[in-house]
């Protein structure tokens, strides 16, 4: 996916270092993604995340709060309070560039963040926690061991995933006093929550109350086997599917125009996994697939192989051709399977030195209805005149051209 480093400033002028992911094709919607509790922009689980809705058209800006990771500020100077106004400050910056943002999505202490800052936010549709608290001041637990000096002393050094950060009074005051429930339940966008049931930094009852406080429309999913900072890629992708399909639902998409003369639209095909072969797969209005190749191959198997896409296109067309026909006869045709093989694979094709092969696909079509025997053989004599079934039967031409990026 294209990516653009930007900064932007943030709550009190400094500049934040970020990242917008953006689709390969048009731009369909904007989101904005708040990372967790001292992490950062680029931890695994926020890539993958923006990976999967860029493919999906739709933009993720991700950023360093104040103080973290290539952001300007000290860290003991912020609070929940600061990173709530740096989100506001992210959503100003992306509606001066006219890519006003729709979704917001926070992980951990970031999905309190969002919960506070969609509040302020006309434009937010939408908003996507994930394993976050449900009192911002849960995040203390990290370094209660540090409490008693933070309070004598005002500040105090605790060491939070390996590394040393400064952990002052007045962020410790500011989560104790910070009050997330009216905020979730006069939320003017629709609420989606995700959480892993076995979380061991933030407890699934985190999520219930969440959800609980929330009216409606309100979506909680859990996150079955993964872990608090969302670390397998298995379980980012499965993270990224459901954010972008329930969004759609509430989000105003502009969806492209096909171009003239492609009724259907442009078809989009971008490599989702370099070091497998995960591809997604774009068409016209918003239609999204993957495509893969079996483990056996190298591939992780999300998807069907490039010849199983070409052998479901046969499949489909046929059935459709059949429908057309049967409905504009009147005849009882009350439902129709088509089994389709095909003797090639296409990795083995793929191989230097492997010649040309006859392509065979054996359909085995079965209609269901009180049809007599000359409608069945008519029926079979137009699953031949399938569109698709004529293009594989006759030359086709197939043209190139490299396109510089």
């Amino acid at each position: 996916m294209p990516t653009e480093r930007i900064v932007f400033a943030g709550h009190d002028g400094g500049q934040l270092a970020a990242r917008l992911d953006l689709p390969q094709g048009p731009l369909v919607a904007t989101a904005i993604f708040a990372h967790c509790f001292t992490c950062g922009k680029d931890i695994p689980a926020a890539r993958r995340i923006a990976a999967r809705l860029a493919a999906l058209g739709i933009a993720v800006l991700r950023f360093d709060f104040t103080g973290l990771g290539h952001s300007d500020g000290e860290f003991a100077n912020t609070s929940f309070t600061s990173n709530v106004d740096d989100l506001i400050a992210a959503h100003r910056y992306l509606s001066e560039q006219n890519k006003t943002p729709s979704l917001i999505i926070g992980h951990s202490l970031g999905g309190a963040a969002v919960l506070k800052a969609a509040a302020a936010l006309e434009s937010i549709k939408a908003v996507v926690t994930i394993g976050a608290p449900f009192d911002p001041g849960h995040v203390t637990h990290n370094f209660a061991q540090a409490l008693p000096e933070i309070s004598s002393k005002g500040v105090a050094e605790v060491s939070l995933g390996g590394r040393p950060f400064q952990i002052s009074k007045a962020f410790v005051e500011d989560v104790a006093t910070t009050e997330l429930s009216a905020c979730v339940a006069n939320l003017n966008a629709a609420l989606l929550v995700l959480h892993a049931p076995l979380d061991d930094i933030v407890g699934v009852e985190n999520a219930g109350q969440i959800f609980s406080a929330a009216k409606h429309p309100k979506s909680f999913i859990t996150l079955d086997g993964a872990d608090h900072l969302v670390s397998a890629a298995a379980d980012a992708e499965y993270v990224a599917s459901l954010i972008a399909t329930w969004s759609a639902r509430y989000l105003d998409i502009a969806r492209p125009a096909p171009p003239p003369g492609a009724p259907e639209g442009v078809l989009r095909v971008a490599e989702a996994d370099p070091k497998g072969f995960l591809t997604d797969i774009t068409s016209g209005e918003g239609h999204h697939l993957v495509a893969d190749e079996p483990l056996a191959y190298g591939g992780t198997n999300k998807g069907l192989s490039p010849y199983g896409l070409l052998s479901a296109g046969l499949g489909a067309c046929t059935s459709m051709t059949i429908r057309m026909y049967a409905r504009r006869k009147g005849w009882p045709l009350d439902q129709i399977s088509v089994d389709v093989n095909h003797d090639k694979v296409h990795a083995q094709d793929a191989e230097t030195g492997v010649g040309d092969k006859i392509d065979t696909w054996r359909r085995r079509i079965t209609l269901t209805g009180a049809l007599d025997a000359e409608q069945r053989a008519r029926l079979l004599e137009i699953a031949d005149k399938c569109p698709v079934h004529r293009t594989l039967e006759r030359s086709s031409t197939v043209i190139t051209e490299l396109v510089n990026p």
